[in-house]
């Protein structure tokens, strides 16, 4: 790890699998309830997030997938994800002690697990469908029984 300036250790993404932290997102940004409205403007996210507005321009030029809508007047709209992006950005900055390239290294890995969710899920479906035959083995196991009983009466 690297020290920085101020003396506090920081993290980058490699780091990121030996320190045992779950990259679920599981923690202080799961607590933050998010109200259920299509888009907020930067003040409001500034207060969600609990940083300056500046701090959010800035992790905007930063990190590739925080890309607010700008309204007529030049306002930023942030939709929820954006937001919930922030709260993933602030708590691998300032909790966990990432560096900034560390939190984008962590942050594309998350990407990368989420596309490959579906993947996995085919695979695991096709394996079970070759040991099992049928879609649904229990319909299969559910004849069987009902054949054994008409035997046994």
């Amino acid at each position: 790890m690297r020290a920085s300036t101020g003396g506090e250790s920081k993290k980058t993404g490699d780091e990121f699998a030996m320190t045992g932290a779950s990259a679920s997102g599981v923690g202080p940004v799961a607590e933050t309830a998010i109200p259920d409205k299509l888009f907020f403007r930067i003040g409001e996210v500034s207060q969600l997030v609990g940083v300056e507005a500046y701090v959010l321009r800035y992790w905007e030029t930063e990190f590739k997938g925080l890309s607010p809508k700008k309204s007529d007047t030049g306002q930023r709209m942030f939709r929820r994800k954006d937001v919930e992006m922030l709260l993933q950005i602030k708590d691998l900055l300032y909790n966990r002690k990432f560096t900034i390239e560390g939190a984008r290294k962590v942050l594309a890995e998350r990407s990368v697990a989420k596309k490959a969710e579906p993947k996995k899920k085919a695979k695991v479906v096709q394996q079970q469908r070759s040991l099992f035959g049928a879609p649904d083995p229990l319909t299969e196991i559910r004849r069987e029984v009902a054949s054994i009983l008409a035997l046994l009466r």
